[in-house]
């Protein structure tokens, strides 16, 4: 049994990463919120030890290191984007490792610099990635690899999660904290599209607005057209009808692939794939982060023959 400690308690992502510690066999010793609307520890670790300012929950891990037996060997870290590289330090300052929701970072030199760190700590630090693990995206990526054709797919990509009023005054909708909307709902498909189809050639940017984004990708194997919203006006029409607020498609020559199903246990899966030392470290996250960092950075181009929106 391992002993975790978890930042960013109070969060939406939180929950899934207080089951994956407890179907995994382990313990949550403490957590950390400056929010105290943690009431769900009581349905995963009520005995837990919770604080609401950093530097208590820092002296108390201190001490835990220095109990034979009790110190924190993973620390899960669900706070928010901009935090993350901070957090991940303190994980490894302490001798633990890093599990970290991604984006593990919102830039390239971030990398560098846990590279760096890493490499001096007795800690390793995972990033979640958890469509790698979906079972259709897995059998996707076995059916390019097997065909192995000479031509590129083309890849239609949208993505549509509607968010409330809220969402613009929380952090998500401070672009210095969230990294804007490809990064906080985007990375985790981008990093799929290029673990399936190979490293980025080209990126070009249509549209570029707080709530939606759309774009051209070119990457070894695909050319892709991508579009994200989090405007409910966005959904299809059958959707919106239905009172469905999420909308997922990727269409690969034609053929859609299905995979709204299949995310029950797959920060369970994760976490197992961390446990036994298999998990997603810093390098497999560097191509999304490097991706998703030239996107916020690109100025918007208009609509050509070649680039064109869904």
């Amino acid at each position: 049994m391992k002993n975790f400690a978890l930042i960013g308690a109070a969060g939406y992502i939180a929950p899934r990463h207080m089951k994956a510690i407890k179907e995994t066999g382990n313990n949550l010793l403490v957590a950390l919120d400056k929010f105290d609307s943690v009431g769900v520890l009581d349905s995963y670790f009520p005995n837990a030890n919770f604080f609401t300012e950093y530097e208590r929950f820092d002296r108390y891990v201190e001490k835990l290191k220095r109990k034979e037996g009790k110190g924190i060997d993973y620390f899960s870290i669900c706070t928010p984007n901009y935090l993350h590289d901070s957090h991940v330090r303190m994980a490894l300052r302490v001798g633990a490792n890093a599990i970290c929701e991604k984006p593990l970072v919102l830039n390239p030199w971030n990398i560098d610099a846990l590279e760096a760190i890493e490499k001096e700590s007795e800690g390793s630090v995972y990033t979640i990635l958890q469509l790698r693990l979906h079972p259709s995206i897995i059998k996707l990526k076995e059916k390019i690899e097997k065909e192995n054709k000479n031509n590129k797919y083309d890849v239609d990509l949208t993505y549509i999660t509607s968010r409330g009023n809220w969402y613009h005054n929380s952090w998500k909708g401070d672009v210095g904290k969230s990294g804007g909307i490809a990064t906080n709902i985007g990375v985790h498909f981008f990093d799929m599209l290029l673990w399936i189809f190979g490293d980025l050639q080209e990126s070009i940017v249509h549209l570029k607005e707080v709530d939606k984004m759309a774009g051209y990708l070119e990457l070894e194997r695909a050319r892709i057209r991508w579009y994200l919203s989090i405007d409910s006006n966005s959904l299809p029409k059958k959707y919106r009808n239905d009172g469905v607020r999420t909308y997922r498609s990727i269409v690969v020559d034609g053929e859609e692939v299905e995979f709204s199903n299949g995310f029950t246990n797959l920060h369970k899966d994760s976490y197992s794939l961390i446990l036994s030392e298999a998990g997603f470290k810093i390098k497999e996250a560097r191509p999304a982060i490097e991706l998703i960092s030239k996107i916020r950075k690109s100025e918007k181009v208009n609509l050509g023959q070649k680039h064109f929106l869904l």
